[in-house]
């Protein structure tokens, strides 16, 4: 008997259920907010919970840990070495204010950097899932996730 072992299956089986959940978790995190259903929207929400209390703890550990629950994508942007602020500019354009080195932007890099900064605050809840009109060729229920 399956008593209090809720999980959203998402009708995948396993392998493929974490793929997508990584996808998707990259996904936020690279562009800040995505649109999905409702019920992968519920599903990310719980495990991107998870990563942004990982990047809040901001060790070696917690960034090791983060590897395993996000590909590790190259995104637009930089990310200074000293002082580990993010900026727009790419790597070869200019240097950090504080005369750091600046290294390529990655998911992982991002998330560390920026998203770990705004949510230091925080107690959890660092998602919103919004509803959106549903889906004009199945009717499906949408949502809008993003990181609050």
């Amino acid at each position: 008997m399956r008593h209090q072992c809720k999980r959203h299956l998402l009708g995948r089986p396993k392998d493929q259920r974490d793929a997508l959940l990584r996808s998707l978790a990259t996904a936020l995190f690279t562009y800040d907010e995505i649109q999905t259903t409702m019920a992968k929207a519920k599903a990310l929400r719980i495990y991107a919970d998870k990563i942004v209390t990982l990047a809040k703890r901001g060790d070696v550990h917690a960034r090791r840990q983060a590897v395993n629950f996000i590909y590790d994508n190259s995104v637009a942007g930089s990310v200074c070495v000293a002082c580990n602020t993010y900026n727009e500019q790419s790597v070869e354009e200019a240097k950090c204010e504080c005369g750091g080195k600046l290294v390529e932007a990655t998911v992982l890099r991002k998330l560390f950097s920026v998203v770990a900064k705004n949510a230091q605050e925080r107690q959890g809840g660092y998602t919103r899932v919004y509803r959106m009109p549903p889906r004009r060729g199945d009717n499906t229920e949408m949502a809008l996730i993003q990181l609050s």
